[in-house]
Parts: structure tokens; C-alpha cells; sequence
């Protein structure tokens, strides 16, 4: 599998991530070891991760599998604080909630360090200096290598990494999370011009439209998908709209052409996009991934990247 650098810095990350917010949900542990397994076997190196993933159960999982299953230091782990799991607010990035939060991350995941800690949220009730610094300690205590964002609009982003490099000796921030894909294209009014401006890259979740873009809602919502799913359904309901199936329908007409997947055609079309360093996939089981993993080496003609670019287009 293809690595490709993170944000200009020494970091080098397998360009699609492995994503675990099913992990203890969706995707038992016996199931997310053959998943680890088969994508570490391809290459991949990027395991992405989070503390309120199923209650920190994303990281435990991951924590019990990471000596049974593969070395970890061939491994890129990626988590992220700044949600709150006791919901007393919404955010909270304090120096007293990250660097607790942290610490507690690397006790689930039975490691020192966390390759790379993102920031999952924009808090404006905690000083941006505050959050800064308390990054900034992690990465000088060893316990952070490299420091990225998620959830960030473009203007937070470049504030953000504009008071990082003000800070002498400060660690740059190297990426910033997003949903990405051709049903959702937000991040190219705001945040893709920023991450460019500040020499970020983007980690493009949900590149294949929360699965709608496989084509397997086409003619319903299969009995065993997410979209069946009541925790989850909510979560894929607004790409099922009438925009949602135009997409659909590009994508499926394109992949009938090229001889090649739906799913191949839109992880594609998300990975040769300016600034997208990795595409984050969450897939259930060992069927799904070898599919992704299949994609992964499949690139798009001009002609058809421009035609997606045009049927993906947002109103207006």
C-alpha cells in the first residue's frame, strides 16, 4: 500500500486508515483482530481511533490486539480527545481534560505513545494558548509524536496553526480530519484553502458517503447495513435523498465503464484529491476491507474525475 507524508513532517502514513468506531459495537474483537490482521498484511500502517469511540472500547480493543496481532511499533495509532464522555459539556480542551485524557488513552491502548493525538474538537470556552500548550507538553513528555486536528472549521484550523507556529520550539500540526467524499464536498469552501495556506493535509473520513456510495442502498436499504441498523441509520438517512441518488448513479455508471467497483470508483475520486493524505474507512468485516484494499491501487481518468466533479457539485 502506497505511504504517503503527513502534513510536510517526518510522519508517513498508509493512505488508507483503518477506522475502529465499530469496534465493540458493530464489529466484535475476534472480528476487528482478522480486520488488523488482513490490513496490516496489505501494507497499512494507519489505525485510527478515538476516547469516546463505544465508551473508550475502540481503544481497548485495539489495546488487546495490538501485541497478539501486530508489532506495534509498525503501527501509526491515531486518537483524539477534546469530546467530553460525561456529557457535562460539549467540549472541553482544557490542559486538565487533555493531558487526563491522554493519559487514560494510552492505558487503553497498552502503549507509551500515541503516534498521532488530534484535537477533536474546537472548544471556544478554553483558551487557544491552554490547549496549545497542554499538546505542546504532551509531545515534549514523548507520550505524543505528532499533533492534527478534526471537526475544525477553516478559520479554526488556521488560527490554530498560526498561534502553534508563534510558539517558539512549538510542534506544527500536521493534519486535520474531515468527512470527505462526493456526497459531502463542504470542505472545499473553507477548510481545504486553510489546511493549503497552512501546510496541513486532510484525513478524509467517510469517503464512500457513509456507504451509500458502494450502491447498495440503490434499490432499498439492505436487511444487514448500517442503514437497517437503528443506531446508525440517522447517520447514513441524509445521503438517501434525491442528490443522494444522482451521485449514486454517476458513480455506478462510471464503475460499469472502467470495469471496476462503485466503491473503487469513490475511494478514488476522495484520494486524488488536493491535501488528502489518507482516506479513513470503517469497515465491519474482513469481506468489506479486501474490497477497499482492491480500490486502493485503482486511479481515475481525467475525463471521469471531471465528470464526477461536475454531477457532485453543490447546488448553486
Amino acid at each position: 500500500m502506497e505511504q504517503r507524508q503527513l502534513g510536510g513532517s517526518g510522519l508517513w502514513v498508509s493512505r488508507i486508515a483503518l477506522g475502529t468506531m465499530a469496534w465493540g459495537k458493530d464489529t466484535e474483537e475476534d472480528e476487528a483482530a482478522d480486520l488488523l490482521a488482513t490490513f496490516a498484511d496489505a501494507g497499512g500502517t494507519f489505525i485510527d481511533t478515538a476516547d469516546i469511540y463505544q465508551g473508550g472500547q475502540g481503544e481497548r480493543i485495539l489495546g488487546r490486539l495490538l501485541p497478539a496481532v501486530v508489532r506495534r511499533d509498525d503501527m501509526i495509532i491515531a486518537t483524539k480527545a477534546g469530546h467530553c464522555l460525561d456529557r457535562r459539556r460539549p467540549a472541553d480542551t482544557s490542559r486538565r481534560h487533555l493531558l487526563s485524557a491522554l493519559e487514560a488513552s494510552l492505558r487503553r491502548l497498552q502503549t507509551d505513545y500515541v503516534d498521532l493525538w488530534q484535537v477533536h474538537v474546537y472548544d471556544p470556552g478554553t483558551p487557544l494558548e491552554e490547549t496549545l500548550a497542554a499538546a505542546e507538553s504532551a509531545v515534549a513528555s514523548g507520550k505524543v509524536r505528532y499533533v492534527g486536528v478534526g471537526q475544525f472549521t477553516g478559520w479554526q484550523l488556521a488560527r490554530y496553526a498560526t498561534w502553534q507556529r508563534a510558539l517558539p520550539g512549538a510542534s506544527p500540526v500536521v493534519s486535520a480530519g474531515t468527512e470527505y467524499s462526493l456526497l459531502n464536498r463542504d470542505c472545499e469552501r473553507e477548510l481545504l484553502p486553510a489546511a493549503a495556506a497552512c501546510g496541513v493535509d486532510l484525513v478524509a473520513w467517510s469517503p464512500l458517503g457513509r456507504g451509500v456510495l458502494t450502491g447498495k442502498y440503490r434499490t432499498g436499504v439492505p436487511r444487514n447495513s448500517r442503514g437497517a441498523s437503528s443506531h446508525m441509520a440517522p447517520f447514513v438517512e441524509p445521503y438517501l435523498d434525491e442528490r443522494g441518488r444522482r451521485v449514486v448513479e454517476s458513480v455506478c455508471t462510471a464503475a460499469e465503464g472502467l470495469g471496476v467497483s462503485p466503491l473503487a470508483v469513490a475511494l478514488s475520486w476522495v484520494l486524488g484529491r488536493d491535501r488528502v493524505a489518507a482516506a479513513c474507512t470503517g469497515p465491519r468485516t474482513v469481506a468489506q476491507l479486501s474490497e477497499i484494499l482492491v480500490a486502493e491501487s485503482v486511479v481515475l481518468p481525467r475525463e471521469i474525475r471531471e465528470a464526477l466533479d461536475d454531477a457532485s457539485a453543490a447546488p448553486g
